[in-house]
């Protein structure tokens, strides 16, 4: 039986960091990642503030291009699922801006986006634009 979120974006921000893993829930694997890591994107960036929100834009770009490169930028027709308010709400509010930076980035340079809100059956889903 095949997951109906299959591909779900991840972030993971830390004071210093941000790192973007778009996931396959059908066998665990990590199909693409950016980060603020990497270090032809940290020597990219003025005085190396790696985490703020154009670090955020930034790797969203990055992902978005890789996820292009791996013919996934739609998800495999479904598109890939992220769920704003429970990342918002796990990497607390000051990290509000970088959350929406990645998606942002993401929607911009094409990559199919379906943004949850917040239902863990699966039908719930909903396109939220700002």
């Amino acid at each position: 039986m095949a997951v109906l979120k299959r591909y779900v974006l991840r972030l993971f921000i830390s004071i210093k960091y941000i790192t973007a893993n778009v996931v396959d829930r059908n066998n665990g694997s990590i199909v693409a990642t950016a980060s603020t890591v990497e270090h032809a994107l940290k020597s990219s960036f003025e005085c190396g503030r790696t985490c703020n929100a154009k670090a955020a834009a930034v790797v969203g770009e990055v992902l978005a291009m890789r996820l292009k490169v791996e013919g996934l930028e739609d998800g495999a027709g479904r598109g890939i699922h992220v769920d704003v308010g429970k990342e918002i709400e796990r990497k607390g509010l000051q990290s509000q801006t970088k959350v929406w930076g990645v998606v942002n980035a993401m929607r911009n340079s094409g990559v199919k986006l379906v943004l949850e809100d917040g239902d863990e059956d699966g039908g719930g889903t909903s396109r939220r634009e700002l």
